[in-house]
């Protein structure tokens, strides 16, 4: 399939750094620059909100470096990301413990680490903060559905309002500060307009907390701001206008400290994976579709094509050329190694093995998932240029 050329320049420095070195495949290169764009045109669009990256997306230690110099905040899920924070620079009050899935004794050393702002999202995880994090400011997560995420958070995730309203006066009670309301309508949001109808539920339950003696602060609205990959994204300021719009609507004069969440946004484009082909192969001599064969796969960091939900793009020597049909899979003895069998991936005819391919918009969840040895590979390799 021919390669979509809509953020083919940011890529630019990338091609232009693997042409010049000879890095062993798969690996991750990431463009530090194209992050700190990516950051800046947030904050520009975003001027009122508290940028807090979400770690996750990509934890490597020159990233956090540089975001910790542009003054941005963090979204940690665990103690080793908060450490990792830290090392780089980042103050504990610049830093939210964002996962409502925590242990007794991780609440405990996040505390001690100087951590005061934590998520929670059920009675249980209430009382191990009253006890292990007391006095700290908390925010309870929503319940959300997700419509329109190409990668839905829905849920595991939050509790229903009625159960937020509750447990949020059960907190002041419990010598917790009840600070506010987060929520997320899922990852790669293709819809602007999703954030409406949480920021409603939000701002009702901010009122029927004041009727109740409890003035919450703040509203975390998660992140969900797309990377680029196969399909057209709305812009970034399409995205604050509609949000600044229902933050108008529903709080009216009376606006609260707003706090982002993005991850994918920030890092995805700005990094390109690098892999090669390791067999090219047909199964039938009826079907035309050839299997292509990648070193790198579910396994090793493309976990995102299950179910094929994120589709990236390709780049081969051969682009421009003639293309034909293709099932693209990983290189493991394992049947859900398949990345795209549905999703009509063409690939030029002259690719051969050996050839050198890259996965564009990779820099955000490919890392982090890949595994640390299924079947002896070692992990994605990354690289910060």
């Amino acid at each position: 399939m021919p390669t979509i050329d809509l953020v083919q320049q940011s890529h630019q420095k990338i091609f232009d750094y693997l042409a010049n070195h000879r890095l062993p495949t798969p690996c991750l290169v990431m463009d530090l620059e194209e992050v700190g764009r990516n950051f800046q045109a947030l904050r520009s669009a975003f001027p009122q909100s508290h940028i807090y990256y979400a770690v996750k997306a990509n934890p490597a230690q020159q990233l956090l470096n540089l975001l910790v110099s542009l003054d941005a905040r963090f979204d940690a899920a665990s103690i080793p990301e908060i450490q990792a924070c830290l090392e780089s620079g980042a103050k504990p009050h610049q830093i939210s413990f964002g996962n409502t899935i925590k242990k007794a004794k991780d609440i405990a050393i996040a505390y001690e680490l100087g951590i005061r702002l934590f998520a929670f999202d059920s009675l249980q995880e209430l009382e191990k903060l009253s006890r292990f994090a007391p006095g700290a400011q908390v925010y309870c997560r929503l319940l959300m559905e997700c419509s329109g995420a190409e990668w839905p958070l829905s849920r595991k995730f939050g509790c229903e309002i009625e159960m937020a309203k509750d447990l949020l006066i059960c907190s002041l009670n419990m010598g917790l500060q009840p600070y506010g309301i987060s929520f997320h309508v899922g990852s790669q949001q293709m819809d602007v307009s999703q954030w409406d109808r949480a920021i409603g539920s939000t701002a009702q339950l901010f009122q029927e907390l004041l009727a109740a003696g409890i003035e919450l602060q703040m509203v975390n609205m998660g992140g969900g701001f797309p990377g680029q990959y196969r399909s057209a994204v709305p812009a970034v300021t399409s995205y604050a206008e509609a949000i600044q719009a229902s933050l108008d609507r529903h709080f009216g004069d009376s606006q609260p400290i707003t706090m982002l969440e993005p991850g994918r946004s920030l890092v995805a484009d700005a990094g390109v994976i690098n892999t090669e082909v390791v067999l090219i192969s047909q199964k039938s001599y009826t079907e035309d579709r050839r299997w292509v064969f990648l070193d790198i796969g579910k396994f090793s960091g493309l976990v995102e094509t299950m179910d094929e939900a994120i589709k990236y793009r390709i780049r081969t020597p051969w682009d421009g050329q003639g293309y034909g049909p293709v099932i693209l899979a990983g290189p493991t003895c394992d049947s859900a190694d398949i990345l795209y069998d549905q999703s009509d991936y063409r690939l030029p005819l002259n690719l051969q093995p050996g050839d050198q391919v890259q996965i564009l918009s990779t820099g955000a969840y490919t890392s982090t998932y890949s595994s640390v040895g299924f079947n002896g590979f070692a992990p994605l390799a990354v690289y910060c240029i």
